[in-house]
């Protein structure tokens, strides 16, 4: 048992590394890409940001298993085959996010531990306790979310190059405009923050009130950003190409407070990907019994902060620079409306309870913004093999976790 419990701790730090190096580098590449950023800034600021989501409004109640994939009925006589089995799909869900890690691939950590518990699930549970309906919301989901924040992302890059980017004496344009694009950012993003991620500290504000609060502060930024572009050194005397520089410097700081909210956002939330599994194992483990809630420690939210900032470290650039530089050429102005398209996808589905990735959100928002420009300025190549790697994630998650629990059914715990 303790061994287990040692296994289970080892694992779920493992898992929260390889999100740390697939998911978080996600919500930095748009930063990257369009060279407001340096990768180092990028590693500084997201594991500073993914730290304080995950510590300070990451959850502390999860569901025993994510998205409520299988009943967990047929294990209440021996609940250890469940901490077993968690144990598996934390591993499997991890050796693959590694592996994609390694090629560059942008994966969905969601999808990794829905797909790994999945095939858990069928190996030990039976296809009567899989919750086929909400398996058929994340299929449905590989599709509404990219198709959705790459909409919405091509719409709000549309207007910025209508009215900022193609317009005579840009410069000009930006100093009026980009107030406007503060304001909306803000209220997006402190929305989502707020609505989305404050209920583990239990200021569950209902949707008017944040909304409220989101314009108000949204009108504060947008009086700052004013005063910025008033006292910014800026010329609209200068030839077109040079403004057209400037106004990127000045869209630049957008994108990294959008990219810095995000990654606040993910570690916020996604963390529970490794803790969530993690926290319902240690509970089987000390108590054997399984709970709809576990409540998750502090020092488990510590472990799980922490893995993610060493992920993101160590293997957290490739996925930056494939995202970043390989899909489409990424600007500032690009960035910011790829993840407000990214940011208004999530948090819309989020309200309507549709299982969506954040990773397939942004990379649907990042093509939306290529598309502007015309199918020419989209990587085909690279799109493709991203495509490729989001189709099969869950069944080799799911085959792995039957893998890993064969060899730990013949090694370590024979049979439960």
């Amino acid at each position: 048992m303790e061994v287990l419990l040692i296994i289970a701790i080892v694992v779920g730090f493992y898992m929260a590394c390889n999100i740390g190096a697939n998911d978080v580098a996600n919500s930095m590449a748009d930063a990257v890409g369009s060279k407001a950023l340096t990768v180092f800034w990028a590693v500084v600021l997201a594991a500073i940001f993914e730290f304080a989501g995950a510590v300070l409004v990451g959850s502390h109640v999860t569901n025993t298993i994510r998205k409520g994939i299988i009943d967990t009925t047929s294990f209440t006589d021996n609940p250890m085959i469940l901490a077993q089995g968690m144990v598996c799909a934390l591993l499997a869900a991890a050796v693959w996010l590694n592996c994609a890690s390694i090629f560059g691939m942008p994966v969905s950590t969601t999808h990794s531990i829905i797909g790994a518990i999945l095939g858990f699930g069928l190996l030990k549970a039976g296809m009567d306790h899989i919750s086929w309906l909400t398996l058929g919301k994340v299929i449905a989901s590989w599709f509404i979310s990219p198709v959705a924040g790459g909409i919405i992302a091509f719409i709000i890059f549309k207007v910025i190059s209508r009215y900022i980017l193609a317009v005579d004496k840009p410069v000009l344009a930006a100093k009026k405009g980009v107030p406007i694009c503060v304001f909306f950012t803000f209220v997006i993003l402190i929305l989502a923050t707020i609505f989305k991620g404050l209920k583990p500290l239990k200021l569950d504000l209902n949707f008017p009130t944040a909304l409220i609060i989101s314009i108000i502060v949204g009108v504060v930024a947008a009086m700052v950003a004013g005063v910025l572009m008033r006292r910014a050194h800026t010329k609209d005397d200068k030839p077109l190409r040079v403004q057209l520089l400037q106004v990127e410097k000045l869209f630049g700081f957008l994108v990294i407070i959008t990219s810095c909210t995000v990654a606040f956002a993910h570690g916020s939330n996604d963390v529970a990907n490794a803790v969530g599994p993690l926290a319902a194992t240690i509970e089987i483990i000390k108590e054997n019994v399984i709970r709809e809630k576990s409540i998750v420690p502090l020092w488990v939210l510590v472990l799980g902060g922490g893995g993610i900032v060493l992920g993101l470290a160590t293997f957290g650039y490739r996925v930056m620079k494939k995202v970043g530089t390989e899909v489409t050429l990424i600007t500032p102005s690009r960035g910011v409306a790829a993840d407000l398209g990214a940011m208004v996808t999530v948090l819309a589905c989020s309200r309507i309870g549709l299982p969506i990735s954040t990773t397939h959100t942004l990379i649907g928002a990042i093509l939306g913004v290529g598309m502007a420009r015309g199918i020419t300025a989209i990587n085909r190549k690279t799109v493709r093999s991203i495509f490729a790697s989001w189709i099969i994630t869950v069944p080799i998650a799911a085959g792995l976790t039957m893998l890993f629990y064969w060899i730990g059914d013949a090694l370590f715990w024979h049979g439960g």
